[in-house]
């Protein structure tokens, strides 16, 4: 059977604070789906030599690709202030990311507008959006006949103890428009995984990399920002991973199964 892993990293916050503010106003939960065999010849060794090509190192001391570092040319990406390296790395970088065969799903939510409506009822809008990304997710395995799991960034204690209670419920009682079985005949593990940045885990690296340009991208479509606000960078990006979003098989649809959004 073939199996699969879905790679899990957010863009926002996941609080319902400053909600007038709209860089924290939208989460954005972003899944990067891997089949394992290709991860294990192909995506993951793939990646290890775009970041050896652009940023030398020793294979005992892992660079990890970090969005807010890459942007902002800090430790080992400090090569990127060149124009011509930052060139060359980006152009690799979109190379990768057209020629690798993966799957996005985007779940992103409006918290003010969740907040607004339901008040204290409202949900935690993490685990909201993993459990609409991975009612999604195992649509696609079901879909396949194939198996996964899921792995995801560990963010600290209490975060981590609160979001695999959320993944352990969902597996076991599922949601309001799937029962347990949908998930249960697909998951073949009780417990999300949780690895923390350093384990240099290629899917978490590129599910980082793609959370923002993915939840922009679902924030343009639904009429909530200006597509012209947008970095010339992240339009590439945005261009070059359109292909690779969940669709419906029957007309290609992407909203509703590769893009999702909680208004």
């Amino acid at each position: 059977m073939i199996r699969y892993r879905l790679y899990i990293d957010e863009s926002g916050d996941h609080t319902y604070g400053e909600l007038e503010d709209p860089a924290k106003r939208y989460l954005g939960l972003t899944g990067c789906v891997v089949e394992s065999e290709v991860y294990r010849t192909r995506f993951h060794p793939a990646l290890e030599a775009l970041k050896q090509t652009h940023f030398p190192h020793s294979p005992d001391e892992p660079i990890i690709l970090h969005r807010n570092d890459l942007i902002n040319r800090r430790g080992p990406f400090w090569r990127l202030r060149d124009p011509e390296n930052e060139r060359r790395f980006n152009e690799d970088l979109l190379r990768f990311l057209d020629e690798q065969d993966y799957l996005l799903i985007t779940v992103v939510i409006d918290k003010k507008s969740h907040i607004e409506r339901y008040g204290n009822a409202a949900y935690h809008p993490y685990h909201y959006c993993l459990a609409v990304l991975l009612e999604r997710y195992c649509g696609f395995l079901n879909l396949f006949n194939a198996q996964g799991d899921v792995m995801a960034e560990s963010r600290g204690g209490t975060e981590d103890k609160r979001l695999k209670e959320a993944y352990q419920q969902l597996y076991e009682h599922g949601t309001y428009f799937r029962n347990a079985t949908f998930f249960q005949r697909v998951l073949n593990s009780k417990e999300i995984k949780l690895k923390p940045k350093s384990a240099n885990i290629a899917g978490l690296q590129i599910a980082d990399l793609l959370a923002y340009p993915c939840k922009q991208e679902v924030l343009i479509q639904n009429g909530r920002i200006n597509e012209i606000s947008d970095a010339a960078f992240g339009r590439a990006i945005r261009r070059c991973i359109l292909p690779k979003y969940n669709r419906r098989l029957s007309d290609g649809r992407i909203q509703g199964y590769g893009q999702v959004f909680l208004g």
